[in-house]
């Protein structure tokens, strides 16, 4: 259980750098802690990360830039309309101009 809350929070360190308007996926994330495998488990700090305010866990989306975790919010939208009100434009649960917005995190040197 230690290495796991150790684990969310080297994500969370991550998730709080994201810079406002941009976003990341959950294998970026992986990647830059040196667990390129473990895309799934950022998912699961994310879904934990809920009601921690210092987390932006909105900035946080698939591959593809789909908003795969937005059930996991409050409301039917409000993981979309946290990014709209960044400046990040969402159509059919998926990010528009991804690229444009994808935020690579730093990759650690482990």
């Amino acid at each position: 259980m230690k290495d796991e809350a150790n684990f969310f929070e080297r994500v969370y360190e991550i998730a709080r750098q994201i810079p406002e308007g941009k976003v990341t996926s959950y294998g970026a994330i992986a990647k830059a802690l040196g667990a390129a495998r473990s895309a799934r488990m950022v998912g699961w700090a994310m879904n934990a990360s809920h009601g921690r305010e210092d987390v932006p866990a909105h900035r946080v989306v698939n591959r593809i830039g789909v908003l795969s975790g937005k059930h996991h919010f409050e409301g039917t939208n409000l993981m979309q309309q946290l990014l709209e009100n960044e400046g990040v434009k969402v159509v059919d649960n998926q990010i528009v101009d991804f690229e444009k917005h994808f935020w690579r995190p730093e990759v650690s040197e482990q």
